[in-house]
């Protein structure tokens, strides 16, 4: 929390209407969370103030940080209204981080916030980015487990780096991602696989079992067919994340564009193209349009571009 000379400084220039001395103070905000390596609330406050001409200093690029190698710590940059969701996915997930951060008001009714989140879809269709925007929205790190240092060829090796992979995240206030869940939690009655695996379930699952509720734990998985039945029984929620259809591909491409600029063709011929590509194919092919023409000025076509990019996305997919 900020000084509390600077909160009053704060209320005083905003009920002043001094709007110069109040960007300032927000700036020294700013300072002392980057000095109490509160950097999301730092980015967050730099955000808001930066529609308004704020001096602030650039946004703080944080390098990843690992713990024993075993977790890559990654500064959330979207956010829920960045992403394409149903109605009925962000209309749960929104109830999820309000849970969160009023969680003292259901505590004091002997309750406690959801904070087991299974999403499952295909690749490419927003599993990655819904937990990072969760993290964004509830301004905490996000702690992605590394399957390369976590897995080991030596018995018993891996239910043990599982085990301090929890007992680290036990004390931090944070969103715990596993992507591609299927790796560490398959099916236990699988014949085919040793007793190693199920060691290492057993170790998952009660890890799982002792995460408080400030660590939200979200895990993605593309074959969630595969996945331990007990383990899909601990999370509160699950999320299915489709792959668009061409309606909503549409409607993704004029979000876009809403940014500030188009692509040189509507969002229904984009839509038409690339009906049953994943979000991400989509994103990936608005991004080289973009760079395409940006490389090209001052001679560049956006039209021309982008009917080039679409016909080219179209023959590899042949």
């Amino acid at each position: 929390m900020a000084r509390s000379d600077l909160l009053l400084n704060l209320v005083e220039a905003e009920r002043s209407g001094d709007r110069q001395r109040f960007l300032m103070v927000v700036e020294s905000v700013i300072a002392e969370e980057r000095k109490k390596q509160h950097h999301l609330v730092a980015d967050r406050l730099e955000e808001l103030i930066s529609t308004a001409g704020s001096s602030a200093t650039a946004r703080y690029q944080s390098p990843p940080v690992t713990q024993d190698g075993l977790l890559l710590e990654v500064v959330p940059r979207r956010r829920l209204a960045d992403l394409a969701l149903s109605t009925e996915t962000a209309t749960l997930v929104s109830e999820v981080v309000e849970e969160q951060r009023r969680r003292d008001v259901l505590r004091t009714h002997g309750l406690e916030p959801r904070h087991r989140l299974m999403l499952v879809g295909p690749p490419g269709n927003g599993k990655t980015s819904l937990a990072e925007a969760i993290a964004a929205e509830l301004m905490v790190p996000m702690l992605v487990a590394s399957y390369e240092a976590l897995i080991s060829s030596y018995l018993g090796e891996t239910a043990s780096r599982l085990a301090a992979l929890f007992e680290y995240v036990r004390s931090r206030e944070c969103v715990l991602f596993f992507d591609e869940f299927d790796t560490i939690a398959k099916e236990r009655a699988d014949d085919h696989d040793t007793g190693e695996l199920k060691r290492v379930v057993s170790s998952l699952l009660l890890g799982v079992d002792r995460l408080p509720s400030h660590v939200i734990l979200v895990t993605a998985s593309n074959h969630p067919e595969v996945l331990d039945r007990a383990a899909g029984r601990r999370f509160q929620v699950h999320v299915t994340l489709p792959a668009p259809t061409q309606a909503q591909i549409g409607r993704f491409v004029e979000r876009q564009a809403a940014r500030g600029h188009g692509f040189g063709v509507t969002p229904e011929t984009i839509a038409r193209n690339m009906a049953g590509a994943s979000y991400s194919e989509v994103e990936d092919l608005l991004l080289d349009i973009r760079r395409r023409y940006v490389l090209g000025l001052p001679d560049a076509d956006l039209k021309r571009t982008a009917q080039e990019r679409l016909g080219r996305w179209r023959k590899q997919k042949q």
